[in-house]
């Protein structure tokens, strides 16, 4: 794919200022990055020609654990966009706080998986799910709301969204079903309401021989099932999309819930999803490559419209900015790619990459001009993008968790007194790492213009 080679333009200098982190049980990383700024390159990484292995795995759940996805010889030969040059101007100041660590409810399952994560941006509840519990938070006071034991033999759970209309709150899991959960008229609560593919779209289907595909030799399913876990979850207008490590994206439609149709999507497990404003669906998967899906004017079916190859291990995260105009990427070549939507080009062009992590991405999360990302590093970092796009500044690395940082979500926090500083935002981050603990940070971003 055609690109340009962006220009690097000087930025206002941003600062790092960690306050009093209130945790005691836990042990910070031992080696953080002391500047969030530097340029990472593999011609001056002595550390990871020493300490990584040059091999890679794309198994959807080795490749995610493993150091030898973190070669510097699988780094994408791209441009970085990390502003270079201090600037003058006043800087802006980024302070972040580590308001509290949420455990695992229950102790039951034996075990440990990483939580999957949502908030609602009207209500501000943080929804959490764990192989064991489903929690609701409520993200200012972060008190627990209410919780739902699950089934063990449901397995871990990869994914939440929330349902448009207040239809609930949809999970994915490793026993391949998508959970629906409503929420109950007399306490408020969540509860379980059923499951995908519902029992009505099975029936309806199961006489018939050309609905069936064949999985593996003498073994077939329902089109319409996935056939392992199921990794992600998006909903946009009258439909939700399910990705699965069984290859295939499925689209089923809100209002009834039924499965209207099924993609093989991909050559090897899909590990990520994301979807802009205007109905455009892209997929992530071990296979290396990220690949964009539409429905045409008219027509019922998305069909792939473009297939984006940059990436050189698997893909692991994607996030779409606010109005649909750049997605990121970020996979086991420690390597968060960009790509912005141009005039010349049908759909996004690559622009570069933002460096720093020292493993591999793992979950990222877009909010406006901020993007955070969470990795195997054991670190979350706040990345910024400047007001002539195509340059950003790492503000913050935040250290603590203690084991590999899987999932991701963020929200922009609303004024809490009419007339505070336009300047300054405020945001709350949560993330959840593999022995099942969430941080919860508050970061607050001042001296904007």
């Amino acid at each position: 794919m055609p690109f340009s080679l962006p220009k690097l333009f000087p930025c206002n200098t941003s600062t790092s200022t960690p306050l009093q982190n209130l945790s005691t049980n836990t042990k910070p990383d031992p080696n953080p990055n002391p500047n969030p700024n530097a340029l990472s390159t593999p011609s001056t990484s002595s550390r990871s020609l020493t300490s990584f292995s040059s091999s890679t795995s794309s198994s959807p759940v080795t490749t995610a654990m493993s150091d030898d996805a973190t070669s510097v010889l699988t780094f994408p030969s791209l441009p970085s966009l990390q502003c270079l040059l201090p600037s003058s101007t006043s800087p802006i100041s980024t302070s972040f706080l580590h308001l509290t660590s949420l455990k695992p409810l229950s102790t039951a399952s034996t075990t440990t998986s990483p939580p999957a994560l949502t908030i609602s941006q009207s209500s501000l509840l943080l929804f959490t799910a764990t192989p064991s519990t489903l929690a609701t938070y409520e993200l200012t006071s972060l008190v627990l709301v209410s919780s739902h034991p699950l089934a063990p033999s449901a397995g871990a759970v990869k994914s939440l969204v929330i349902l448009p209309k207040s239809h609930g709150l949809l999970s994915a899991h490793q026993d391949t079903l998508l959970r629906l959960w409503r929420h109950s008229s007399r306490s408020g609560d969540l509860r379980l309401a059923g499951s995908l593919p519902t029992l009505s779209d099975r029936l309806l289907r199961l006489p018939f021989p050309k609905n069936y595909t064949l999985i593996r030799r003498h073994h077939k399913r329902l089109w319409i099932q996935h056939a392992d876990t199921v990794s992600a979850l998006a909903t946009a207008g009258e439909y939700i999309y399910s990705v699965s490590w069984d290859k295939t994206l499925k689209i089923w439609r809100t209002s009834d819930l039924r499965c209207v149709q099924s993609i093989v999507a991909h050559d090897d497990a899909i590990n990520a999803l994301a979807i802009t404003p205007d109905g455009t669906v892209y997929t992530g998967s071990a296979d290396t490559k990220i690949r964009a899906w539409s429905r045409a004017p008219g027509e019922k079916k998305h069909a792939l419209v473009a297939t984006f190859d940059r990436h050189r291990s698997a893909v692991n995260a994607l996030a779409i900015s606010n109005d649909g105009s750049v997605l990121y990427s970020g996979a086991n070549d420690r390597s968060i790619i960009v790509w912005e939507r141009e005039e010349s080009a049908n759909h996004l062009a690559v622009v570069g990459a933002l460096r720093g992590h020292g493993k591999a991405i793992l979950c990222l999360a877009s909010v406006g001009d901020m993007l955070f990302s969470g990795s195997s590093d054991r670190t979350v970092r706040i990345w910024r993008r400047g007001r002539e796009g195509r340059e950003y500044s790492c503000l913050a690395v935040m250290a603590g968790h203690v084991s590999v940082v899987r999932s991701i979500v963020a929200v922009q926090m609303p004024k809490e007194k009419p007339g505070t500083a336009e300047s300054e935002e405020e945001y709350r981050v949560c993330s959840g790492s593999f022995d099942g603990e969430v941080r919860v940070w508050k970061v607050r971003i001042s001296g904007l213009s």
